[in-house]
């Protein structure tokens, strides 16, 4: 008899599948629950600002579930912050879909705070189970997993969005979030099944007090990933979406479409990130060669833009290759940051890692609705460079393996 395609596959190989199809499932979901938001609120007359403060508890709970959650991990096991995490994501949902007249902005943000715990704890569970999978020293297959992983989570996160607004169409608000809440539920009950037990668990039970011991080299790039992200969320969050609804006259499905197919194709090239680089030797070396690249393009944009030449020709093939660019920075990151995680507790490194990335992403979202109010769009780019050129200085520590 021929065996099935289950039993040919090895353990490690199972519980990976196991841990992409979760990521999957929550990575679709919170996409589409993030475009529900800012669709629904859009028509009840929110200001782009103010359905931007909606997100805020998201973001900074982001930050501190990153460092908590992988010292829980390390207690824990990552299979139970995993299950954890899409429970969290449940009642969020859930939380939105009772009763419309609930909704106030308080509301909506506590529902978001949850999403957003629940969403990091999910990443950050994802990100570290895959270092316990991939045998020691075998860095190109671990390079493969991980970009595969994260381009394959952005790439369904732009499905997400046209999802959401597809759900919202078809099943109104509140239908969408209970169709979003059953879909969850029967990812988490395989998960309970399927997820290996204690997976992660650290050998001795981590103290609280070791949460900011981390390397030298951890902190570089960790640094380097904060920079990195506020210089991306500084223009695309809020200042690109209201940009070109209000100086280039796109409606709401035009900027909400480009924005979704620029994440998609963003996601495409993470996933190919170990093809363009090629392989996974001098990883450092490449880090530092494609931020120092990224870095020229927001000022280059923003100079184009100050001479009015070709506006849209401008913004939208800036975007296109600042996107391919920042992929592949983001890709090599995220092996990076798995490559040199003590494997014993991985999870708090990892955590500590995407605690920085939360946080860049909380400085850019603040930062793209200031700058962009008070000094427009060219200032934004300007200063996303900058940071670039901050997260360029922390990889040549990197690179230089100090």
């Amino acid at each position: 008899m021929t065996p099935s395609l289950s039993s040919r596959l090895s353990p490690e190989i199972k519980q990976y599948l196991v841990i992409t199809g979760n990521y999957w499932s929550f990575t679709l979901t919170d996409g589409a629950l993030r475009m529900l938001v800012v669709l629904y609120f859009h028509q009840l007359g929110y200001s782009p600002l103010a359905i931007a403060s909606l997100f805020l508890f998201y973001e900074i709970f982001g930050v501190v579930t990153n460092l908590l959650g992988g010292w829980l991990g390390a207690r824990l096991g990552l299979n139970k912050t995993m299950n954890i995490g899409l429970f969290l994501q449940i009642i969020a949902v859930t939380m939105l879909a009772l009763d419309e007249q609930l909704l106030t902005i308080a509301y909506v943000m506590i529902a978001q705070a949850l999403s957003g715990i629940a969403k990091d704890l999910n990443k950050m569970s994802a990100k570290s189970a895959i270092k316990l999978l991939v045998p020691k020293d075998q860095d190109s297959t671990l390079y493969k997993w991980v970009a595969l992983l994260t381009g394959s989570k952005n790439a369904l996160k732009g499905v997400g969005f046209f999802l959401g607004g597809l759900l919202l169409t078809l099943l109104g608000f509140q239908g969408a979030l209970w169709f979003m809440a059953a879909m969850l539920t029967v990812t988490w009950l395989a998960s309970l099944v399927l997820l290996k037990q204690d997976l992660g668990k650290k050998k001795h039970k981590p103290k609280f007090s070791e949460l900011l011991s981390k390397s030298r080299q951890l902190n570089l790039l960790a640094a380097a990933r904060l920079f990195l992200f506020a210089s991306r969320d500084i223009w695309f969050v809020i200042a690109l979406p209201v940009f070109l609804a209000s100086t280039f006259g796109w409606d709401h499905w035009w900027v909400g479409g480009f924005m979704a197919s620029w994440v998609i194709a963003y996601g495409v090239v993470q996933a190919n990130a170990p093809k363009i680089t090629k392989n996974s030797e001098n990883s450092f070396n490449q880090a530092l060669f494609w931020v120092v690249a990224l870095s020229f393009i927001p000022v280059l944009i923003a100079i184009g833009l100050w001479l009015a030449w070709q506006p849209k020709l401008v913004i939208i093939g800036g975007l296109l290759l600042f996107g391919a660019v920042f992929a592949i920075n983001s890709s090599l990151h995220s092996f990076l940051i798995v490559k040199i995680a003590d494997s014993d507790g991985v999870s708090m490194d990892v955590g500590f890692y995407y605690m920085a990335n939360a946080m860049g992403r909380l400085l850019g979202t603040v930062l793209s609705g200031l700058v962009f109010q008070f000094y427009g769009l060219e200032a934004c780019l300007v200063i996303s460079s900058g940071m670039l050129i901050l997260a360029s200085i922390f990889t040549l520590g990197l690179s230089k393996r100090v």
